[in-house]
This record gives C-alpha cells, sequence and structure tokens, in this order.
C-alpha cells in the first residue's frame, strides 16, 4: 500500500473517530433541536416516540407544505418531509400554518390552517389530513375546509384539538385576539351543537391573540396562549386555570418571553407530557439573536416546571435544551 494511500485512510479513520466522540457528547437537544426555519410546533407522543409538527417559517407563498419530526429521546430529531402540501389539498393556496395532530382509533389526523383567510367570502380556513402513520403523507380527508367562516370575530387559525378526560373531542382556536371552543363530531367531519343551541363558544381570556392550548393537570384545566406580535421581541406566552374547559379563564401571568442574551420572540409554544410521569416540556419557537427577518423563527424545547401550589413557573429559555429523556416502556 502507497504511502497517499495509508495517508488517507489515517484522515478517514482520524475523522470517524472524532465524530464517534462528539456523538458521544451530546448529551443534550441544543436549541434550535433541529436546522431549519420552523415556528408554531407541536409536541406529541404517538408509538413510544417523540414527535413535532411545525409550521414552515417562510413567505405566506412558500407555505405550501409542512414537514414533521419524531424523536426517541428528544435529543437526535428524524425529518419526515412534507407529510401534507398543497399539491394534495387543492383548495389551499398558501400560509399553511400551526398543525395540530391526533391519534383516534388507528388513523392519524392533521387539523391545519390556510390561505389566511380576511373575511367570509374566501376560500380557506381549517382543513384536515389523514394518515395511517403519525408521519405522514397525509390526505385531504375532507375535500374542503372544516371551518371556513369568521365567528365571534375569531379568524380561523391556530387550532388545537384536545381530548377531554370524557373522551369528547374539541377544537380550540383563533386568531384576531379572539378564540372559540367547538365540539367536533366523533368522525371529525362537522361540529355537534352545545346545550344551548349554539356551536362557537367563546372562550377568549385577558391578552389572548393567537396560539391557544390546553391540558388537564390534577384536575384543572390549563389553557394558555401568545400575546403580543408575531414578528416582534413582544411575543411571549401567559396561561390562566379553570375547573372547566370553557373557563372562565382569568389569567394568572407570562410563563415564557424572550431572553435579551439567548433569543427573541419567543412564542406559540405547546407541551409534551412523559407518559406515566408528571414531567412536561415545552416547545416553542423564537428568532436568533441578531435575525430581524420575521420569518427567521426556530423551533426549541426547554423544561416546564410547576410549583407546590400548581402554577406554573417561568421558563428560563437556553441554548442547551434538554438532556436525553427515552419513553419508559
Amino acid at each position: 500500500m502507497n504511502k497517499k494511500r495509508v495517508k488517507y485512510y489515517w484522515a478517514i479513520a482520524i475523522i470517524l473517530t472524532t465524530v464517534n466522540i462528539s456523538a458521544q457528547k451530546v448529551k443534550t437537544s441544543g436549541n434550535p433541536v433541529f436546522p431549519g426555519w420552523y415556528a408554531d410546533p407541536e409536541g406529541l407522543v404517538f408509538d413510544d416516540e417523540y414527535w413535532i409538527f411545525p409550521t414552515f417559517s417562510a413567505p405566506y407563498e412558500d407555505q405550501i407544505f409542512m414537514d414533521a419530526f419524531s424523536s426517541k429521546d428528544l435529543v437526535k430529531w428524524k425529518k419526515h418531509k412534507r407529510i401534507i402540501d398543497t399539491t394534495e389539498v387543492k383548495w389551499a393556496q398558501k400560509a399553511m400554518w400551526a398543525p395540530s395532530a391526533i391519534e383516534k382509533e388507528g388513523k392519524y389526523y392533521l387539523f391545519f390552517a390556510a390561505n389566511d383567510i380576511q373575511n367570509n367570502q374566501e376560500l380557506g380556513g381549517i382543513g384536515i389530513g389523514v394518515s395511517d402513520k403519525p408521519g405522514g403523507p397525509y390526505k385531504d380527508y375532507l375535500g374542503k375546509p372544516l371551518l371556513d367562516k369568521i365567528h365571534n370575530g375569531a379568524q380561523p387559525i391556530d387550532q388545537f384539538v384536545f381530548k377531554d378526560s370524557d373522551g369528547q373531542y374539541y377544537m380550540i382556536y383563533g386568531g384576531w385576539g379572539h378564540c372559540n371552543i367547538v365540539k367536533l363530531k366523533d368522525d371529525f367531519t362537522g361540529f355537534v351543537p352545545y346545550e344551548d343551541g349554539s356551536v362557537f363558544k367563546e372562550i377568549t381570556p385577558e391578552n389572548y391573540v393567537e396560539g391557544p392550548f390546553m391540558f388537564i393537570r390534577n384536575g384543572k384545566y390549563y389553557f394558555m396562549w401568545s400575546e403580543g406580535g408575531w414578528g416582534g421581541p413582544n411575543y411571549k406566552v401567559a396561561y390562566a386555570i379553570a375547573d372547566s374547559p370553557f373557563g372562565p379563564f382569568k389569567r394568572i401571568g407570562v410563563i415564557l418571553e424572550q431572553d435579551a442574551d439567548v433569543a427573541t420572540g419567543a412564542g406559540h409554544h405547546s407541551l409534551i407530557k412523559v407518559p406515566g410521569e408528571d414531567e412536561w416540556y415545552i416547545i416553542y419557537h423564537r428568532r436568533p439573536l441578531g435575525e430581524i427577518d420575521a420569518n427567521h423563527r426556530v423551533t426549541c424545547i426547554d423544561k416546564l416546571v410547576f410549583n407546590e401550589e400548581g402554577q406554573i413557573d417561568p421558563v428560563k429559555i437556553t441554548f442547551e435544551g434538554v438532556s436525553k429523556r427515552r419513553i419508559r416502556k
């Protein structure tokens, strides 16, 4: 073997050794958790894996598809490209936003907003994709929007699908400073009226702008939302607690916001709960320091902690992210 070839193999060996040592040193997720401009992330657990479904952060006309990411340990993430796009959803032309996924009877449903409608004459609103796998591909479930009108002043965007403790599914949604909750039909093809005959109940708390999220802990309903402007430094997340998914929700305070030493514009979040544990993580987007383009947003993860009274401690946003955490089977 000539000297050049020996040097070549030695170089390869050194590179592989360096990569292996670097891999061994990876103990936290780092923030952002994966490369690329992504926002409005929803975190979930499907089949003993963590999943994140974000918005592709770009000008509206370029937001014509969605990617997803999966992980077994919160640190190493696998990208699932174009799980749904406008070639499948014929009525969607732009602004595909804020996916919300849920599993029901072996099927996976992906709720999304599209077209950024400004009035009831425009085509668009909230639609649904369906797939046999969480990573898609998703097909247009209805062939039209599930919701295509403005009710109670709420633009039909930023939908979150919530399963109550009694098994009832609700969709909580709304932009323009208004939030509605609707009861979903069992097959997700429409809505069920409430006992008083209404369909759209407004549950808007103080300072609400967009990005609703709800969960149950110790029998209490926690409602969270984004405040401020999505493109600016004052974007943040606040919350309230009630005894019902209908509130009333009295604002308690802000738990996520920018840190001038770390990142700006932290908001539009979701939570991941480790199955079987009272252990929580917040998934959110923020803008790296020095970035002034409103669409230059990245997806991050940090710990979420409750105090003894059940209130949420303010989140410390970090560059490190979180440690490896596999789901115990």
